[in-house]
């Protein structure tokens, strides 16, 4: 009981209690990517940036969206269709979903397009490499196009009438297209036809021009070429416009986990069904007119919602052959070679630097050449018995790392290899090298119907004198040497018999039918993964609560889970320190007061695709460090094969924390930060403050090697 002279402080205001499934609490997955695309897009406007370096990001922007419609908004309108009325982390229907991706998406495509046309072209002009319309052309220089039409593109041309007696073509996907409108004179009087004329995907896009000033390079767009002659095609017929449009459909296949008998044959059929997709978007050249317009999106059965008028070039994927211009060298990042580490130069025996330690390699700053030297080792080794593979997207032809596990099922090796069948839009590359491996006689395993193996892993079994040694890598990205040069991954080499016990029972699961319900050391989707991050971001929690050191620094492709997310806010609100590189997506929203007050989330878009995963956990002073395959998305959690593996070398995992993801942290120049509003602000240097590019930095570091 209080006595009479005590004074009772007034009670505060208790905080507002939020339940952390408020739908506010969360952006939305797809606006959140178009913000992604759009930090491609401002690199492309970056003038620090060499000119032919920003073609290459006006050239991905495009070719990103081109994916986000075959996928993402093909999934939202089959939602539509099936009166799904489900609702986003943000609390939109489908519906409201494709109208904020149109309001979102319009304003973007108009950004890049005014400066594709008023910077980027006139900055190239001044380098002599001009695009200019076949009507601005002297005589001799249209002469000599229209000889190159009539010998190199007309053959090819198929036009293809619209009426009574010919229906609407089918437009494949990706293809662009002119629509004609055509006028014919008869005793009946003048009678209107459309038609609508392809353009082959077989021939260059851009059309030297000849006789140009000596130095220069001139150019004409293949459909400038067409339209200026389009009365070969239509002789008799009075062309009263024309005017250019592409189709984009639905690409996701759609595979039934109950026909999975036969999974490779069922790819395939789904490949060839993949051409005759629903449509999704229809983009038209500005300045179409509405009927026409309303034609084609009649003829399709889209909507008004589902056009976009784009005043520049359609299809923005072909930029890359002028990326790809030779002699403008000045034009491009500077080259670079990557380096081999110290620990590895000269070495000549992967086997035997591994048993010396684990080994990290961090590319494109570091060769990915190890790597292919580990698996050809691995093939020639009179003493490796076994080598066993994940595979989720190689290299086309050749492929170093399929080469070797050919030669080493050639020398009686017993090689076992998961190639994944349904990486998106590898799937005909990967079907091929799965038939060349199996009629090497290697053991081909294709995955799952309802799941994909995307996890990074490699095996050798190896006879030794004191007995059999498993030799591992395990990596962030594919096994890809061409992908090695342009993503930032890493490599990691390593002995451990905890990491070798439970790679094998990973690759028993893969292969035959070992119910797999645990792994020692290795986190493992869908097994334990998903479980064990929630468990490592609640024990984080649980020693902040306990006033004891905590922390959580993460670095990744994309956040979409909403259980993970809710348990990075329940971390916050006990006040840990939480740290997120995200490259993409990310539904967390930062810096709500009682909610994520101390999480911070940033961005990096450079030179390289930031691509690999890292994750930190300060665990009262005991941090533990974690690299692996996948993101924090619910397809990698609960619908895809991962592994995300410790890092149990110390000096390693310091050279992980504090040699890798610090400098990543500490970029000033290339990241941005994510904003409450969902927006993201470019970080600068601090006045006095020394400019940090991380990406520059490991480029230094490597040449210093």
């Amino acid at each position: 009981m209080l006595k009479s002279q005590e004074v009772v402080p007034a009670p505060r205001s208790a905080p507002v209690v939020r339940s952390l499934d408020d739908p506010s609490l969360y952006f939305n997955r797809e606006l959140s990517w178009l913000e992604f695309n759009d930090r491609v897009l401002e690199e492309a406007t970056d003038p620090h940036n060499p000119l032919l370096e920003r073609f290459k990001f006006t050239s991905i922007y495009g070719t990103n969206l081109d994916e986000f419609f075959m996928i993402r908004v093909a999934a939202i309108k089959q939602q539509i269709a099936a009166q799904v009325h489900r609702r986003s982390e943000d609390g939109r229907l489908p519906a409201e979903q494709l109208v904020g991706i149109s309001d979102r998406l319009r304003r973007s495509l108009d950004r890049q397009m005014s400066h594709l046309r008023d910077e980027l072209w006139p900055a190239l002009e001044k380098h002599g490499v001009r695009l200019k319309q076949v009507d601005d052309l002297d005589q001799p220089q249209q002469a000599h196009l229209e000889r190159v039409f009539d010998d190199r593109v007309f053959p090819v041309l198929t036009p293809l009438a619209v009426d009574s007696g010919h229906p609407f073509p089918y437009i494949s996907n990706l293809s662009l297209s002119l629509a004609v409108e055509l006028e014919e004179v008869t005793p009946d009087g003048v009678k209107f036809h459309f038609a609508r004329v392809k353009i082959p995907q077989s021939l260059p896009r851009f059309v030297p021009v000849d006789s140009v000033p000596e130095g220069e390079r001139w150019y004409v767009l293949l459909e400038d070429l067409i339209a200026h002659h389009l009365d070969a095609l239509f002789p008799g017929m009075e062309i009263r416009d024309s005017y250019c449009f592409r189709v984009t459909r639905d690409a996701d296949l759609d595979l039934q986990e109950d026909e999975a008998d036969d999974l490779l044959r069922m790819i395939e059929s789904e490949l060839q069904r993949r051409r005759f997709g629903e449509p999704v978007r229809l983009e038209v050249e500005r300045g179409m007119p509405e009927y026409m317009r309303d034609w084609l999106l009649e003829a399709l059965e889209l909507s008004e919602i589902d056009c976009y008028e784009i005043d520049g070039i359609l299809d923005l994927k072909d930029l890359m052959s002028i990326v790809a211009l030779p002699d403008y060298e000045q034009l491009h990042d500077a080259p670079f070679t990557p380096a081999i580490p110290k620990r590895l130069v000269g070495v000549i025996d992967m086997f035997a630097a591994m048993r010396e330690g684990d080994i990290l390699l961090h590319h494109p700053y570091e060769s990915f050449d190890p790597v292919v030297q580990f698996v050809q080792q691995a093939a020639k080794d009179p003493q490796v018995l076994a080598i066993k593979a994940t595979l989720y997207r190689t290299s086309g032809k050749p492929s170093p790392i399929v080469a070797a596990l050919l030669e080493a099922a050639e020398n009686e090796k017993q090689v076992a290899v998961l190639i994944e069948l349904k990486a998106r839009f590898d799937e005909e590359n990967n079907i091929e090298w799965a038939r060349k491996l199996e009629r090497a006689g290697v053991h081909v395993v294709y995955g799952f119907a309802g799941i994909k193996t995307h996890a990074k892993a490699a095996l050798v079994i190896r006879e030794e004198v004191d007995g059999i040694r498993r030799y591992m890598h395990f990596g962030t990205g594919n096994y890809n040497e061409k992908t090695a040069k342009l993503y930032t991954d890493l490599s990691l080499f390593t002995t451990r018999p905890e990491l070798g016990a439970d790679v094998t029972q990973l690759f028993n699961a893969l292969t035959g039918f070992s119910k797999v319900t645990d792994y020692e050391a290795l986190l493992v989707a869908p097994v334990n993964l998903r479980r064990e991050l929630l468990a490592l971001i609640e024990r984080e929690t649980e020693h902040a609560a306990a006033g004891r050191p905590a922390g959580i620094r993460a670095k990744l492709n994309a956040i979409t889970d909403e259980e993970i997310v809710r348990g990075l806010y329940r971390a916050s609100q006990a006040r840990v320190a939480v740290d997120l590189l995200v490259r993409g997506m990310c539904i967390l929203r930062p810096g709500i007061d009682g909610v994520s007050e101390s999480i911070r989330v940033r961005s990096i878009v450079g030179r390289f695709l930031e691509h690999s995963r890292i994750f930190v956990f300060e665990n009262g002073g005991d941090r533990e460090v974690y690299i692996g395959s996948a993101d924090w998305m619910g397809r990698n959690l609960d619908r895809r094969v991962e592994t995300v593996i410790p890092v149990l070398d110390p000096l390693v995992a310091q050279t992980i924390v504090g040699e890798i993801l610090e400098v990543l942290l500490g970029d000033n120049t290339k990241s941005r930060e994510l904003q409450r509003d969902g927006s993201y602000r470019r970080i600068r240097p601090e006045k006095d403050a020394m400019p940090v590019e991380a990406q520059r930095i490991f480029l230094t570091q490597a040449a210093s090697h």
